[in-house]
């Protein structure tokens, strides 16, 4: 699939904010720690994408309540969805200047019925966008980082409606941020997760 970057400006997918915090302590001191078993820039991001989704259960697997959306808050409850646990991972790759995208899927919702959104990241290479999803391994998921072909969660399957979601975001979609902001925990936030991108303002 073509991806498409959508903010021109390539130092808007290395920014800190609320969210994707990479200033914040957690999120510095995390980097560090594995930036000092990298041996360069493609071993550090394979490492941090190994971190998140082997060491942060997502909420769901772990039957955990709680609801993160800010990174440095993911990697210090050890906890998230996929969008939350795609934070943390954007902020460690930015925190060591490696331009890194948030990018979304349109997937069957596994509360039951209708779709929802699911989010991964993209990282920049050489010149080149790499779609990776750090949601974390289970049965019949089996995820890895890779610059040679993705090696995704889930493929969408177009007969069931499902979707790939081409747009490179430098910021959350805000239907999503929304979502998780507001859910008081996980099965309040299942059932408001939006099933479509928020259109630009």
């Amino acid at each position: 699939m073509q991806l498409t970057q959508l903010d021109p400006d390539l130092s808007a997918y290395l920014a800190a904010d609320e969210v994707i915090d990479h200033h914040h302590h957690v999120v510095r001191e995390t980097a560090a720690r594995l930036a000092k078993e990298a041996a360069d820039s493609y071993a550090y991001a394979r490492a941090a994408y190994v971190h998140v989704r082997d060491t942060i259960p997502h909420s769901a697997d772990s039957g955990d309540p709680r609801v993160t959306w800010r990174a440095s808050d993911v990697l210090e409850q050890r906890t998230g969805i996929c969008h939350a646990k795609a934070h943390a991972l954007a902020a460690l790759l930015r925190a060591e200047d490696i331009p890194t995208a948030l990018c979304y899927q349109r997937l069957t919702h596994d509360a039951g019925s209708g779709h929802c959104l699911h989010g991964l990241v993209a990282v920049r290479f050489h010149g080149t966008w790499h779609r990776q999803d750090c949601r974390g391994n289970k049965p019949g998921v089996d995820a890895h980082f890779s610059l040679q072909g993705e090696r995704l969660a889930w493929v969408p399957d177009t007969d069931a409606g499902e979707l790939d979601l081409p747009g490179l975001h430098a910021v959350p979609d805000p239907g999503v941020l929304r979502a998780l902001r507001n859910a008081p925990d996980r099965r309040c936030l299942w059932e408001s997760l939006p099933d479509a991108l928020q259109p630009p303002a």
